[in-house]
């Protein structure tokens, strides 16, 4: 969020919305802050008077057990107060940490659930970007603000206290220490504020070392790195950015530096006026050495309880910028209907039709999809063919329920999906999609997406009808084998054909009563995709199936097939009557066989 944007909760909401985060996920943290802060004040006030008490006994010539009892019984107070406050500090962090999780918990989950369209929104992208940042580390503002809440409090109990104790000064020396304070701040909140308004500068300078560094250690470029030789030119690229971070160090650090000479100079006039007040009482009023004391320290520490509460309440308000980017992020508008959404009637099948549906991605100028009619009826198997990007996936995920159309109806069974809960309907599809979710766990898990209750029957006869066995077989582990190295070490690494068998397998276990192939073939060669081809009846029994393919040889064992182009259906039939047609199907037909025949000319 921009520093001069409006945010959409105050200071207290968002404070409020973290205390109610902490009463159910970590009560503990509320009872820190107020036992920390009462601590604190109170180890000051100890310390502010045990000089003063000591020399007061001297003053008054006590006698040398009364010197010492008081020495001791201040002594004794700094260790327990100290003791306590110590126990509290190492109790402190881990129900901080356990609320900063929580939050941490809503968010993955929003992400993982939100409405497909969101995860394509630019909006909600840079929104989650952001709220992940402010929940990375310990010092981000929704563990932070619990430290911040505690030296508020801190020093608006010192401050209260010190008042009471500086009652008997004159008033204009109070309002001078205030006005120097205030002087202090504005300073200080000018420094915070140029490297504020420079924040995008400087995090782009961290984004492109870190996005250079992940690429310069990735394993997906570590061939490229060394059979190009560009080694030299990322290094190159690291260096210039390096310097542009180092010349806005700079730039800051001349900024701080004459806002420290500022504050030293009014540090020198306050404590300046306050001795000379002092030194006045001193000697025409009679105040004692230890009074002295008292007053001088109460009035130098007086300043820090003022400056502590400006400080802490510029930084509540940059935090709760932050904790406002959470909450919403955590409430960005979703545009399908979940919990509230009706039950998928249960029936003995399902069809699926579009009506005069239309679709145009978030700022194109045109349709992927317009006016496009289409019906899927139970048990058939579609092929969708045409050219790369003309709207054979989009058209998909417009089926499935990933996209709404912009204008038309996707209906199942003659009622539109968006009145369905939009989970419920998810059930009724499984999917191999072009781009894989491989997570680094077994073989076995990433088939059936789960770790308990595992069918490894139905688990055995998926991977044998995506054509996996042989090579699962060879594996020490077998289906135990873990899937890539980022977590386990003894991962397998499988190659892009035996990560597309791999998926599969896991939309077969899944047995929904729709299967949607987009492009399940793309990875394998002549000879694996033929094996696929061959076991297709036999994947897709019983199932309403649709195939999406650039490749038109693949077709022949579907029902039907709908040619596209042009974000509509140009050409419809089987793949005789598509090529007796000698259209547009006949003709990018006969260029891809071309390639796998001989004496052809291209």
């Amino acid at each position: 969020m921009n520093a001069k944007e409006t945010p959409k909760y105050s200071v207290f909401q968002n404070v409020s919305w973290m205390v109610k985060i902490a009463w159910k996920n970590g009560k503990r943290v509320l009872v820190f802050c107020a036992l920390t802060a009462i601590l604190e004040v109170l180890f000051q006030l100890v310390q502010l008077y045990i000089a003063p008490q000591v020399l007061a006994r001297v003053e008054q010539k006590a006698p040398l057990w009364e010197l010492l009892t008081t020495i001791g019984v201040f002594t004794a107070a700094l260790f327990i107060v100290c003791g306590f406050s110590e126990y509290v500090k190492q109790n402190t962090l881990f129900p901080r940490v356990d609320v900063r999780t929580a939050i941490i918990a809503k968010i993955a989950r929003k992400s993982n659930v939100t409405s497909y369209p969101n995860t394509l929104d630019v909006n909600f992208v840079k929104l989650r970007e952001k709220v992940h940042v402010v929940c990375e580390g310990n010092s981000q503002a929704t563990e932070h603000i619990w430290q911040t809440i505690t030296m508020l409090l801190k020093n608006i109990g010192g401050l209260i206290v010190y008042l009471a104790i500086l009652s008997r000064i004159d008033a204009f020396l109070l309002l001078i220490v205030i006005v120097t304070c205030l002087a202090g701040f504005f300073v200080s909140r000018y420094t915070n504020n140029w490297r504020s308004a420079r924040r995008d500068e400087e995090e782009t300078y961290f984004q492109k070392k870190y996005y250079l560094r992940n690429k310069s250690e990735s394993v997906e470029l570590a061939k490229d790195i060394r059979i190009f030789g560009l080694q030299n030119w990322l290094n190159e690229l690291l260096d210039q950015i390096h310097n542009c971070y180092l010349d806005f160090m700079l730039r800051f650090e001349r900024v701080e530096v004459l806002a420290d000479i500022t504050e030293a100079v009014l540090t020198m006039a306050r404590n300046g006026i306050a001795y000379v007040y002092l030194i006045n009482i001193a000697l025409n009023e009679g105040l004692g050495v230890s009074e002295f004391l008292l007053y001088f320290t109460a009035v130098t520490t007086f300043t820090t309880w003022v400056m502590g509460i400006l400080q802490e309440m510029s930084t509540l308000h940059k935090e709760s910028l932050d904790i406002s980017s959470v909450r919403e992020f955590l409430e960005y508008p979703e545009p399908f209907k979940f919990d509230k959404g009706e039950k998928i009637p249960a029936a003995d099948s399902y069809e699926l039709k579009l009506e005069y549906v239309s679709y145009r991605y978030p700022g194109a100028e045109t349709d992927t999809i317009d006016g496009l009619n289409l019906t899927v009826h139970s048990g058939e198997k579609l092929a969708i063919v045409g050219l790369n990007g003309v709207g054979k996936t989009t058209l998909v995920k417009l089926l499935c329920g990933l996209l709404d159309p912009t204008e038309g109806r996707v209906l199942l069974n003659g009622k539109d999906v968006r009145d369905f809960n939009r989970r419920s309907y998810y059930d009724l599809f499984s999917a191999v999609f072009q781009e894989f979710s491989v997570l680094d766990v077994t073989i076995a898990e990433e088939i059936a997406q789960t770790v308990d209750g595992i069918d490894y029957d139905k688990i055995a006869d998926c991977v044998e009808k995506a054509g996996l066995t042989a090579t699962i077989e060879k594996l020490p582990k077998g289906l135990q084998t873990h899937v890539g190295r980022e977590v386990h070490l003894d991962g397998v690494l499988f190659s892009g054909g035996q990560t597309q068998r791999l998926m599969l397998a896991r939309a077969l276990y899944k047995d929904g009563p729709i299967l949607l192939l987009d492009e399940p073939t793309a990875a394998l060669d002549p000879i694996a995709e033929n094996d696929i081809y061959m076991k297709y009846n036999e994947m897709t029994q019983g199932k309403t199936s649709i195939f999406i393919s650039h490749r038109l040889a693949s077709t022949r064992f579907c029902d039907r097939i709908i040619f596209i182009a042009d974000g509509c259906i140009k050409e419809e039939g089987t793949h005789e009557s598509l090529l007796a047609l000698n259209g547009e199907y006949a003709n990018l037909f006969e260029v891809q066989s071309r390639y796998y025949q001989e004496g052809k000319e291209f």
